[in-house]
């Protein structure tokens, strides 16, 4: 058992069969276990979903202060 395998929880879910085909084929094409691999596409998924949400986030903040364009960004930072 690799060391980092000991903080780990156990999920279980329900995917259709159709994903579990390709998971299963791109696990065995880039030679990792589909659990590594699940974790993996999670985790880059999560990133991605928290990127989104703080880019949200900050446009509202961005546009509160006047900044509407890529222009007023680069204006702003030739400013500061």
């Amino acid at each position: 058992m690799r060391p980092n395998m000991l903080y780990m929880s156990t999920l279980t879910l329900r995917v259709p069969e159709k994903l579990v085909r390709a998971l299963e084929r791109q696990s065995k094409a880039l030679g990792i276990s589909k659990s590594d691999l699940a974790r993996e596409a999670l985790k880059h998924y999560l990133r991605v979903a928290e990127f989104r949400t703080l880019r949200t986030r900050l446009v509202v903040r961005a546009r509160a202060g006047g900044i509407n364009s890529d222009e007023d960004v680069f204006a702003a930072l030739k400013k500061a």
